[in-house]
C-alpha cells in the first residue's frame, strides 16, 4: 500500500472508529452493542487462534527454552561452587580440629615439662637434603629460632634444629641414622644413647652390660648442658625388645617411639629450658593392667565314695570277719571260721573236730 494522502485519512478514520466501538463497548458493559459481533467473531476466530497456538507453543517452548538455558546454566554453575566451597570448608574443619587437639597435647607437654616453645608448622619434608630423615618448619632466626634446639610435639620427641633461615628451619628427625641422644631409663635410671633406624625401632645402647630391662620399660632425655641440643625429661619411647646379655659392657635394646614421623603437622621448639629436671613427670600415664581372672575348681564326690556306698561295702565285708559261737562243737574259736565257710564246705569233707584248741573233758587214767 502506497503511503498516500489518502491511505493516511483511511487509517486514522479507522483508528477514530475503533476507539469509539471501545468507548461504547465500555460503557455498555454486559449489554454493549457491540457483544453480539464479539462472540461471532469469537465463533469464526476462535478455532483458527487455537490452531494458530498450537503450532506457534513449541516454537515459543524452544525460544524461551534457549533464552533460559543460559540463566539455568549459570545456577548450576553456582551451585557447583557453593558445593566445592563446603567440601572444603568441610575438610578444613575436620583438619583445624585435628590440629586444635595436636596443639593442646603439645602444651599439655610443655607445661608439664615447663619447657618454653614456639609453636610451628611442618609445610615441607626434607628430599631436598638427600637421603636424611628431614622435614621443614614456618619459624627462623626472625622468631628466635637457633641451631640445636629441641623441637618435641604432644607425643615426644621429634628432633633437633639443625639449619635455621630468616623464616624457615630445617629439624633433624629423631629416626635418622645420624641422630643421637642420650636417654635415661624410667624405672631404673640407667643411661645410655639411642640412634634413630629410619622407619625401624630406635636403637638404644645402655651403658650397663648388666642392667635390667623388661618390655614396655619407658625412657626420656637425659638432658645436655644448659639445653642444647635437647633438655631433659622428653619422652623417647618405650622397650618392644631386648638383646640376651652376653657380658659385654654395654647392652642393646629397641625402642618403638613415641612420635610417629611419617605424621608430623603441628610441632614446636623448645627456646627455655626448664629450670628444673622434669625427670618422668611428662611421660603419659602408664594404662591400667586387667585384673586377672580367678579360676576356682569344685570337686564332686563319685557315687562309689559317698556315704551309702561306704556303708554297702561294711555290709559286704561283715560276714567275712565273724566269729563262731564260742561253744560250737568242732570249731575252735581262735580259728574265725565263718558261716559262709561253712555253707559252702562239701558235705563229704570230715569235720575239723577242733583239737588244737578244744578240751575234750576226759582224764588220763
Amino acid at each position: 500500500m502506497r503511503d498516500t494522502k489518502e491511505s493516511r485519512l483511511l487509517l486514522v478514520l479507522l483508528i477514530a472508529i475503533a476507539f469509539a466501538l471501545i468507548t461504547v463497548d465500555i460503557r455498555g458493559g454486559q449489554e454493549s452493542p457491540v457483544d453480539g459481533a464479539r462472540q461471532a467473531a469469537a465463533t469464526v476466530f476462535g478455532p483458527v487462534e487455537n490452531g494458530v497456538a498450537a503450532a506457534v507453543d513449541p516454537l515459543g517452548n524452544a525460544i524461551g527454552a534457549i533464552r533460559d538455558s543460559g540463566k539455568r546454566h549459570d545456577r548450576i554453575a553456582v551451585l557447583e561452587r557453593e558445593n566445592a566451597a563446603l567440601k572444603v570448608r568441610l575438610g578444613s574443619d575436620a583438619r583445624n580440629q585435628s590440629r586444635v587437639r595436636q596443639l593442646d597435647a603439645m602444651l599439655k607437654k610443655a607445661a608439664s615439662g615447663q619447657y618454653g616453645i614456639k609453636g610451628a608448622e611442618v609445610v615441607a619434608i626434607g628430599a631436598a637434603q638427600g637421603f636424611s630423615w628431614t622435614v621443614t618448619i614456618d619459624i627462623g632466626s626472625r622468631d628466635g629460632i637457633a641451631r640445636d634446639m629441641t623441637v618435641i610435639n604432644g607425643d615426644g620427641l621429634v628432633g633437633r634444629v639443625t639449619t635455621v633461615g630468616p623464616d624457615t628451619s630445617t629439624v633433624l628427625l629423631a629416626s635418622d641414622p645420624d641422630f643421637t641422644v642420650g636417654t635415661r631409663m624410667e624405672r631404673t635410671d640407667e643411661l645410655g644413647f639411642a640412634t634413630g633406624q629410619g622407619d625401624r625401632p630406635l636403637s638404644v645402647q645402655l651403658l650397663n652390660g648388666k642392667a635390667k630391662v623388661r618390655k614396655g620399660d619407658r625412657l626420656v632425655t637425659f638432658g645436655s648442658q644448659a639445653g642444647r641440643p635437647f633438655v631433659p625429661g622428653v619422652p623417647v619411647g618405650e622397650v618392644v625388645r631386648v638383646d640376651p646379655s652376653g657380658g659385654d659392657l654395654t647392652r642393646n635394646i629397641s625402642v618403638r617411639p613415641y612420635v610417629s614421623f611419617s605424621k608430623l603437622d603441628i610441632i614446636g621448639v623448645v627456646v627455655q629450658a626448664p629450670r628444673t629436671d622434669p625427670r618422668d613427670s611428662v611421660l603419659p600415664p602408664k594404662p591400667k593392667a586387667k585384673p586377672t581372672p580367678t579360676v576356682t575348681v569344685t570337686v564332686t564326690p563319685s557315687a562309689g565314695t559317698d556315704g551309702a556306698g561306704d556303708a554297702d561295702g561294711a555290709a559286704a565285708d561283715a560276714p567275712g570277719t565273724a566269729t563262731a559261737p564260742d561253744d560250737a562243737p568242732g570249731t575252735d574259736p581262735g580259728t574265725g571260721t565263718d558261716a559262709d565257710t561253712a555253707a559252702r564246705r562239701d558235705p563229704a569233707e570230715p569235720t575239723d573236730t577242733g583239737s588244737a584248741g578244744t578240751d575234750t573233758g576226759t582224764d588220763d587214767e
